[in-house]
C-alpha cells in the first residue's frame, strides 16, 4: 500500500439537533473536535414526514403555476 494517501481518522463527537450524542470515526476536523449538526433524521420532514414547504423568491413558483395551469396536472 502506498504511504500518505489515505485519510486520517480520528475520533470526533456528534451532537443531534435534540441534544443526544455520540462519539465516532471521521476525517471531519481534528481529533476531539465536536461536529453540531443543523437537520439530522430526527428533524428532517423526508424522515419524519412532514410537510414540505416551497419557498417562493422572486415569483418563480407563481410564474411556473401560471404558464402551466391549462395542462390540467
Amino acid at each position: 500500500m502506498k504511504k500518505d494517501i489515505h485519510p486520517d481518522y480520528h475520533k470526533i463527537t456528534v451532537v443531534m439537533t435534540d441534544g443526544t450524542d455520540y462519539v465516532t470515526r471521521s476525517t471531519w476536523g481534528k481529533d476531539g473536535d465536536t461536529l453540531h449538526l443543523d437537520i439530522d433524521s430526527k428533524s428532517h420532514p423526508a424522515w419524519t414526514g412532514g410537510s414540505q414547504q416551497i419557498v417562493d423568491r422572486g415569483g418563480r413558483v407563481s410564474r411556473f403555476k401560471k404558464k402551466y395551469e391549462g395542462l390540467g396536472i
